[in-house]
């Protein structure tokens, strides 16, 4: 998940899965200022080009990570590795980040922890110092040629609504497409959310979505930032730029084992507090939102300091993933969930050929 800061640029969410500092799906990236875009070419490190980069990282993590005796753990491990040679045989820079998060994953379980190469160098940045006008449109470019995460809006057959995100982009893009879309299905039966495919975003972004699901201001995950030492309580909006869907109908919400970050967030809020009836998979566990930190010239890390905690479990889904309600493959969960709704049309509806053109749905679903 992306973390706001005052007056300055969001925090931004780590990738789906390991291997990537991209944030959310295919269109956002964790450095937003230094697309990788094509395969990075390797390029050739050393002994000591190793121990400056660790050296880093340990100090990123002692004074940001979220947990600070997890922080303190990783910092022994690492020097432990470094002093029995562990890292002396990496000679590829691709390597080094690969290695570096593997060792930094590998104990602490947090997906969100991850070191990235850049074949480009990375300009120094001081703390807090806002991205440049050439860096914030590249994000935008990017955010637009994506849609701002709505892959597709439409109508099912027996009138349910379905939205398939990608990812939660920045308010600024996502706020009208947000209201689009809840026009579009203001009057549908029922809605089905496909999160199958969706890998973060901003939480500012998630905020806004989950309020066009309720009728008045709703608890949803809090964050605790360790650098201010405070919890961050966040509630559904009372107004909407759109149309609101309100409680009154139905909400299925389609997860799978890619389903990460910022859009597990919407899913564990909606599930707890009984908004909406989860289906597929578990997602992928990754509940710490942070940012990313510049280890020098060709190397990135990400270093969560936050953490989400529901006012219902009063814990979150790191390492664990959201586990839904249906447990079913992905790939039937869309099927599945359309059936769940369909049999409950049937069941009260007085109009037979509609009800004869429900039943003929489901068989051919089932």
């Amino acid at each position: 998940m992306d973390r706001p800061r005052k007056n300055k640029t969001l925090r931004i969410v780590a990738a789906t899965g390991a291997g990537a500092l991209c944030a959310v799906g295919f269109a956002l990236f964790a450095m937003p200022q230094h697309d990788q875009g094509p395969p990075q070419n390797d390029m050739t490190v050393d002994k000591g080009v190793s121990e400056a980069v660790i050296q880093a990282a340990v100090s990123n993590l002692r004074q940001t990570y979220v947990y600070p005796d997890k922080a303190a753990a990783l910092d022994r491990q690492l020097h432990a590795q470094l002093q029995h040679g562990e890292f002396d045989s990496v000679t590829s820079a691709k390597a080094l980040a690969s290695t570096l998060t593997e060792s930094l994953q590998r104990d602490t379980h947090d997906k969100h922890l991850e070191v990235q190469y850049f074949e480009k160098p990375l300009p120094e940045q001081a703390p807090g110092e806002d991205d440049s006008p050439a860096d914030k449109a590249a994000e935008q470019l990017k955010e637009h040629r994506f849609n701002y995460g709505f892959a597709n809006v439409g109508r099912l057959h027996g009138d349910i609504g379905y939205i398939e995100m990608h990812q939660f982009a920045r308010p600024q893009g996502s706020t009208e497409r947000i209201a689009a879309a809840m026009t579009l299905l203001a009057d549908t039966n029922a809605l089905i959310i496909d999160l199958r495919k969706c890998g973060g975003g901003d939480p500012e972004t998630v905020m806004l979505f989950a309020s066009y699901l309720y009728d008045k201001p709703t608890h949803l995950n809090d964050i605790y930032w360790r650098d201010e030492q405070r919890t961050e309580q966040r509630w559904t909006t009372a107004t909407v730029p759109g149309r609101r869907y309100g409680q009154a109908r139905q909400i299925y919400v389609l997860t799978s084992q890619d389903t990460f970050s910022a859009c597990e967030d919407l899913a564990y809020a909606l599930k707890n507090n009984s908004r909406a009836t989860l289906v597929g998979e578990t997602t992928g566990g990754g509940a710490h939102p942070g940012k990313p930190h510049r280890l020098s010239a060709h190397f990135m890390m990400f270093v969560p300091d936050g953490r989400a905690i529901n006012p219902v479990t009063h814990t979150d889904w790191e390492g664990v993933g959201v586990v839904p309600n249906v447990s079913v493959p992905a790939a039937k969960a869309l099927d599945t969930a359309q059936i769940a709704i369909l049999k409950r049309f049937v069941a009260t509806e007085t109009d037979t050929e509609w009800k004869v053109g429900l039943e003929h749905t489901i068989a051919d679903l089932e």
